[in-house]
């Protein structure tokens, strides 16, 4: 009798799903204090009075607890809807309705009223206007600098897309620094900064310091950026005449932003300040928290 052979089917194992990587989990260092006490409350009722945009709201920073606290704040200036799409930023995206011709006055007056000795004076993107928000900017300082003549300044100023007329008008209110940005390395620009480019804010920063300006841009770290990439931004920053530098952490501000690729331990932040300061550049503010207008009162009197 012939064998009788049955054939069973092979069954396949199940195949696991694949697990999306964990994300990092925000460590000990990056823990801040909520916003109290009577000056904080102080600079938040001027804010609201003068009707004032601030980006340390606008931009959810960690330290306007600390920064309000002390009587500071960095104002925002045409208004708190930006004509850019960065991934990183937690400022609205669209079409700007608002350009308010008596605010540079309204600034200047609250500077005034809360005695400020170093402002710090920003602006979202307006590339729907011709000038970019320069004369707006250029009478901000002016009304400053006549209110509060003690008063220093720092502009951080966005990326006029080569509109180098614009540039000019914007820095020549006499504001004593003049801080523009490049956020991350070259190669993350199109994740991070898509109607941005690298090259042009490294030359809108060596124009700023060819017409005399006390130079300043930032970085934000855990994007996806190597060491070299970081060590190839500070020699570029530094071919283009920068003088000061910022190094934070990137926080994701909300579930439609950016994921946090990696949170950079304050001893790296700490490495990094050595090489910047090795390879040419005249200070180095570095740190987990440290954001653009992070003890901003010190870059002023920066040797240069």
């Amino acid at each position: 009798m012939d064998e009788l052979l049955l054939t069973l089917p092979i069954i396949q194992p199940q195949a696991t799903p694949p697990t999306a990587p964990a994300k990092p989990r925000k460590p000990d260092w990056l823990r801040v204090k909520l916003p109290v006490g009577p000056e904080y409350a102080k600079v938040r009722r001027l804010v609201d009075e003068h009707k004032l945009h601030t980006i340390c709201e606008s931009g959810n920073c960690p330290n306007m607890g600390e920064c309000w606290g002390a009587g500071t704040a960095t104002f925002m200036i045409l208004g708190n809807i930006c004509t850019r799409s960065c991934s990183f930023c937690a400022v609205a995206t669209g079409r700007p309705t608002e350009y308010d011709t008596d605010e540079p006055r309204r600034v200047a007056e609250a500077i005034q009223l809360m005695s400020v000795k170093h402002a710090v004076i920003t602006s979202v993107n307006r590339d729907e206007l011709k000038d970019r928000g320069a004369s707006i900017w250029h009478e901000t300082v002016v009304l400053i600098k006549q209110l509060s003549p003690g008063t220093t300044i720092e502009t951080l100023i966005p990326d006029v897309k080569a509109n180098w007329a614009a540039l000019e008008t914007m820095i020549s209110g006499g504001q004593e620094v003049v801080s523009h940005n490049i956020e991350t390395v070259g190669s993350l620009y199109r994740l991070v900064r898509p109607q941005a480019k690298y090259d042009r804010s490294l030359e809108q920063i060596r124009r700023t310091k060819d017409a005399g300006k006390r130079t300043k841009s930032g970085i934000m770290l855990g994007l996806g950026e190597t060491q070299a990439e970081m060590y190839q931004a500070m020699d570029d920053l530094v071919a283009s005449g920068l003088d000061i530098l910022t190094l934070g952490q990137y926080l994701q501000p909300t579930k439609r932003h950016l994921d946090v690729a990696e949170f950079i331990h304050p001893d790296l932040f700490a490495h990094y300040r050595e090489e910047g300061l090795r390879r040419g550049l005249k200070y180095v503010e570095s740190g987990p928290l440290v954001r653009s207008s992070y003890h901003a009162e010190r870059h002023v009197n920066v040797p240069i």
